[in-house]
């Protein structure tokens, strides 16, 4: 597993029987280099899809089982299927039962369905996850299927007809179901996102995907996800744990840094030291006296592990993420400068070491950083919205256009280009600040800054109708956001229509999510329109 992985070390100690996790983390499907239903698209790293074959979980199968000690497979010619006794003997026994293939033929083989053989570069490599062919995956996602692998002159709807005709059970549908998940997951699409807070809780999650959800659900912006993070602190795989903690990072709610600091202790230095990480930028001396010594042995753990590749450009990231947030700005600079030399394209150093100048008051650093990020990596959101963010802090307000359209064209549903577009556009181009605005509302339906000010930028286009609308919608969710009913009530009044407009403050004082501010405002509000 430590070669046969696509991992990252935090130790150098490593000695064979030593548990993995105490000294390699592992890549999962929020890696691109995997389909979205979890089969292999870039380099092959058997390890994770290993670690979602059935005979592995349910049963005692190892390397050896099937492998020499040099690597080798043990079973060939007439004894080709042995590799799946004891356990499947019956299978076995009626294997052209099983498999529709002639007795004679590859397709009669098991490896030749549940491992087929893919190329990447120069290399042949084996599907270790064991799972059946899913040709339906290959029509949504692009990925292979060991039917069309071996008929290349067939196509995947082909054999997903006769997949369907040999299946009454639709075995196909969960592949499809959580690989879509995992696409939208992958492209920030959280309209699904309770299904995809199911993956992680249910009873029979598969530990690869459910990691894989966790990681990825750290760019989505909603509460929901917190108690499910916190309970996945609690979760038998140490890989799951782990990546829980990591997501937990900043959730400094007391409920959650006493989480936390119990993944400190931990049982795994994973998840001992993603824990550290995660409470980096927690003040030490708000620790409890019980609490201070656990997070202090993580954290020194956390650091051994950030050396243990110094050639590695992502060790140094880290290690200057570290140090960020710690507070020792110099030294992390010095880290991320460091990561870019060894890496010269990897723009992830160059975006953070940007905060650092733009904290420090050196904004003429943090733009120099930003445009070696950008041409390191034009398609990269992050480093367009920061630019555009530091070009609109200094007034440079056609240059901040251009850098929030470019971190758009990289990312569609970027809720904070799309809205800061939109506002940077009004009494400039309303039209298309309204466009802005209304798509910042669409991918952030749950946050009522973003509705009112697409109401707001209706209103000032001259779209009285459509402003009230969208208010409207606010006032019917009962959004705390105590603007919303002041401007409905405020355009009804413009109309002509007090009544609706002593209406909309009534129903603001029935919020109980507003203010007592608030609502003294709404009361005096309202008793002005009654009065006239």
């Amino acid at each position: 597993a430590p070669c046969h992985a696509k991992m990252s070390p935090i130790s150098t100690s490593y000695l064979p029987g030593d548990p993995y996790f105490d000294n390699f983390d592992l890549v999962t499907f929020e890696d691109r280099d995997f389909h979205p239903d979890g089969r292999d698209l870039g380099e092959n790293y058997t390890f994770t899809s290993w670690r979602q074959n059935q005979c592995v979980i349910q049963g005692d199968m190892d390397c050896i089982h099937c492998h020499t000690s040099s690597g080798r497979y043990r079973f060939t010619g007439e004894n080709a299927n042995d590799s799946c006794l004891p356990c499947h003997e019956q299978r076995v026994q009626n294997a052209t039962q099983h498999t529709r293939h002639k007795e004679d033929s590859l397709g009669n083989r098991c490896i030749s369905c549940h491992m087929p053989m893919s190329r990447f570069a120069a290399m042949s490599r084996s599907d270790h996850s064991l799972r059946p062919p899913s040709p339906a995956a290959t029509l949504e996602f692009g990925s292979d299927n060991a039917c069309t692998m071996c008929h290349d002159d067939k196509d995947a709807a082909w054999a997903d007809q006769h997949v369907r005709e040999w299946h009454e059970d639709d075995y196909q549908a969960p592949i499809l179901e959580v690989g879509r998940l995992i696409r939208a997951a992958r492209n920030q699409e959280w309209e699904q996102l309770p299904a995809m807070l199911e993956q992680i809780t249910r009873k029979d999650r598969d530990e690869i995907f459910a990691t894989s959800f966790i990681r990825l659900l750290r760019y989505a912006e909603d509460e929901r996800k917190w108690p499910v993070m916190l309970a996945a602190l609690e979760d038998p795989s140490p890989l799951v744990r782990s990546a829980a903690a990591d997501a937990l990072s900043n959730y400094y709610t007391e409920e959650g840094v006493t989480a936390l600091v119990k993944a400190a202790a931990d049982a795994l230095r994973l998840v001992r030291i993603r824990a550290a990480s995660a409470l980096a930028q927690f003040p030490r001396e708000q620790f409890t006296e019980a609490q201070s010594p656990v997070v202090a042995a993580a954290t020194e753990e956390l650091k051994t592990s950030l050396y243990s590749r110094p050639d590695d450009t992502f060790s140094h990231y880290n290690l200057g993420n570290f140090h960020m947030a710690q507070g020792d700005y110099e030294e992390a600079l010095a880290e991320f400068e460091i990561s870019s030399k060894l890496q010269p394209n990897n723009f992830l150093p160059l975006v953070n070491a940007s905060l650092i100048y733009n904290m420090m008051g050196q904004n003429d650093k943090a733009e120099a950083s930003l445009r070696k990020a950008i041409a390191a990596e034009p398609g990269n959101d992050a480093a367009h919205l920061n630019l555009a963010l530091l070009l609109a802090e200094e007034k440079r307000m056609p240059e901040a256009e251009e850098a929030f359209r470019g971190a758009l064209k990289a990312n569609p549903r970027s809720i904070v280009a799309a809205y800061n577009l939109g506002v940077l556009l009004l009494g400039r181009q309303d039209y298309e600040a309204v466009r802005w605005c209304r798509k910042a509302a669409e991918l952030a339906p749950e946050d009522p800054k973003y509705a009112y000010t697409l109401a707001y930028c209706q209103q000032q286009y001259g779209d009285i109708e459509g402003a009230i609308k969208t208010l409207e919608g606010m006032v019917a969710a009962k959004m705390p956001y105590a603007a919303a009913y002041t401007l409905l009530a405020h355009l009804h009044e413009q109309r002509g229509n007090p009544a609706a407009a002593v209406k909309v403050c009534e129903q603001g004082l029935g919020n109980q999510g507003l203010s007592e501010q608030e609502l003294y405002t709404l009361a005096a509000n309202l008793q002005r329109l009654r009065n006239q």
